[in-house]
């Protein structure tokens, strides 16, 4: 069984660098403010979620786990 999980963009954090929106472009895009912004669509994989997770040079990006809400670690 595939694990759920939800992405979260932290806005007071993100500078807007879009390595997440390279690496994950479904699943995350541009806010008016240039800013990320996760969408979580159906059929994302995590290794992906995770990866975009990694490359953000400020951590402002989080996923966890649907089910249980705890934080998943890259």
């Amino acid at each position: 069984m595939t694990q759920r999980f939800t992405a979260h963009v932290d806005p007071h954090l993100c500078v807007g660098n879009a390595m997440c929106r390279a690496i994950a472009p479904n699943a995350f895009v541009a806010d008016e403010l240039g800013q990320s912004v996760a969408t979580n669509p159906p059929g994302e994989s995590l290794e992906t979620a995770l990866e975009a997770a990694a490359s953000c040079p400020v951590g402002a990006i989080t996923v966890t786990d649907a089910d249980t809400g705890d934080e998943i670690d890259f």
